[in-house]
């Protein structure tokens, strides 16, 4: 890779004498040196309000259109198709609540998935609770799928939009996703995928896999946070959240974050040449770390689908220890990671996604992902290996139950 790694924290910390491998880049990336540039340069020399007449503004607005071909480009869109937001949670909410309330009818019916991330969940639980939609939850198999005879069997005259991840933000399964779009448009209902986790690591075109909304964020494709967007095909009806001026074609009110559209067409740009670069880099880096740590750790499984699943993406749960312990000792040597969601990583529940998948409450708790980025090193998967299954056995040294597991089950201390 011909990319600069790490960033400036982890460059402090290595010069201190700190080794760091930074395994959380589903939760976020570091940002690339040439989205750095572009966002200080919109900041302090290239500043105007593109809702400004004069050369400033035009020069503004100039750089958001340019921006907003990029991330089009990205997902096959057109460049009028595309809204900048402030991130993927508030592209989310708007599809849903958008389309649900544009909808005109009396009890729209939503069909979503137990496994998308809570901004999604979450956005449909409140849409209950105000008595705007009602919502069906689609299962998922042992490996995080969903059937797309599930989704057909779901949709009803009331059903007003689809909503399933294109890829899983924890566990990092891809859905099936060209066939659920085909269910849709066969059934005359919107579709929208969450593609945060998906966008700019594997290939998407809106048209090829009939998706009508698609919600995306910058600051996982090594682009600033606070700015995302969302696709929105032509002619679909979905009303705006925010009010108060004519920005965005109307969809979405508010001084447009220059510095971050433009970071973020930086970005997308940036992955649109390098998005099979990436994927050579990151696939057998991924498969050598499951394999590595599988191989050492007893009582370990790979949660997911084996083999569709994003670039990046390793989920691995350890019986008779909780994923808490595990990343306080892998930050301790200097390795991060996480347990799931960052969105949810305070909360003392196991992983809804794995929950849903089948795993045991117990099992479920501990769960570690660790997630790689275009920066890692064989170095690093090396590190971590090395690691991580001494960790393991310190903490299972503590556990009772594990101890007559092994017994139990031979010397091997294989399921």
């Amino acid at each position: 890779m011909t990319e600069k790694t790490a960033g400036q924290g982890a460059a402090h910390e290595a010069a201190a004498g700190r080794r760091r491998v930074y395994l959380d880049h589903a939760a976020t990336t570091p940002v690339r040196p040439e989205v750095a540039e572009a966002v200080t340069r919109h900041m302090l020399s290239e500043y105007g309000n593109p809702s400004s007449v004069h050369s400033l503004g035009r020069a503004a607005a100039a750089a958001v259109e340019e921006a907003r071909e990029r991330v089009a480009r990205l997902m096959g869109a057109r460049v009028e198709e595309v809204v900048f937001l402030s991130g993927g949670t508030e592209a989310d909410n708007m599809a849903i609540r958008g389309v649900v309330t544009a909808s005109g009818k009396s009890r729209p019916h939503v069909v979503t998935t137990k496994i998308e991330h809570h901004a999604v969940l979450h956005t449909c639980e409140e849409l209950e609770r105000e008595g705007l939609a009602e919502v069906t939850y689609l299962p998922v198999d042992g490996t995080g799928l969903v059937d797309p005879g599930d989704v057909a069997r779901a949709i009803r005259p009331e059903t007003v939009l689809v909503s399933v991840m294109f890829a899983n933000n924890e566990v990092g399964t891809i859905q099936p996703v060209k066939e659920i779009g085909r269910v849709c448009r066969e059934k005359a209902v919107p579709f929208h995928t969450d593609a945060v986790q998906a966008y700019g690591a594997v290939p998407i075109d809106v048209d090829e896999f009939g998706i009508d909304l698609l919600s995306v964020s910058a600051h996982k494709v090594y682009g600033p946070k606070g700015v995302g967007a969302l696709f929105i095909r032509k002619g679909m009806n979905v009303r705006p959240l925010v009010f108060g001026g004519g920005h965005e074609r109307r969809r979405r009110a508010g001084t447009t974050n220059v510095p971050g559209v433009v970071g973020f067409g930086v970005a997308a740009d940036l992955a649109a040449r390098e998005i099979e670069e990436r994927a050579a880099h990151l696939v057998p880096l991924r498969d050598t770390l499951v394999r590595g740590v599988l191989e050492r750790v007893p009582f370990a499984r790979l949660n997911g689908h084996p083999t569709r699943r994003l670039p990046n993406n390793v989920n691995l749960s350890f019986e008779y220890v909780e994923g808490e312990s595990i990343l306080l000792s892998l930050d301790m040597k200097g390795i991060a990671a996480s347990s799931g969601s960052a969105c949810t990583s305070g909360s003392l529940e196991p992983s809804h996604v794995l929950l849903a998948m089948g795993l045991p409450h117990e099992v479920a708790h501990g769960s570690v992902r660790m997630t790689l980025g275009t920066g890692t090193t064989a170095a690093d998967i090396e590190y971590v290996i090395e690691t991580l299954p001494p960790i393991i056995e310190r903490l299972r040294a503590m556990s009772p139950l594990y101890a007559a597991a092994v017994a139990q089950r031979g010397r091997a201390g294989r399921p």
